[in-house]
């Protein structure tokens, strides 16, 4: 079986989410997703709309996604690997590089975003 993680905040859902979890699955036969918890967000800087339970739920519910686990910080992603025998690391292309240190471990593949939506547009949008 080959398995497949990606990580994120999921908050408000969109086509672009979507879209990568989409690709993402069909690159392998399970996938991971790990989601920011609120804590971890904090610590990013970032507020989500949705609480972390929200957003689990909300990502449980979506065909593609086999298993969704927290993220708590940007040092588990080698554990989850190990622990989850991961085979493909897969995130957007806004994070080209990043995780390159990954590559010991399994295969990094950064996917193209869906042009024209994000979660900050949306925000914006609704500021406005």
């Amino acid at each position: 079986m080959k398995k497949i993680v990606t990580y994120g905040t999921y908050d408000l859902i969109h086509a672009g989410h979507i879209n990568l979890l989409r690709r993402a699955k069909s690159m392998g036969d399970y996938l991971i997703v790990g989601i920011s918890t609120d804590h971890f967000n904090k610590i990013k800087n970032k507020q989500a709309y949705h609480s972390f339970e929200d957003r689990k739920l909300i990502l449980e519910s979506i065909r593609y996604v086999d298993m969704v686990i927290p993220e708590d910080s940007w040092k588990q992603k080698v554990n989850d690997i190990k622990e989850f025998d991961i085979d493909t690391l897969v995130m957007g292309d806004d994070w080209i590089g990043k995780f390159d240190y990954l590559k010991s471990y399994c295969n990094v593949i950064y996917l193209p975003r869906t042009k024209g939506i994000s979660t900050s547009e949306i925000k914006r949008g609704i500021s406005d």
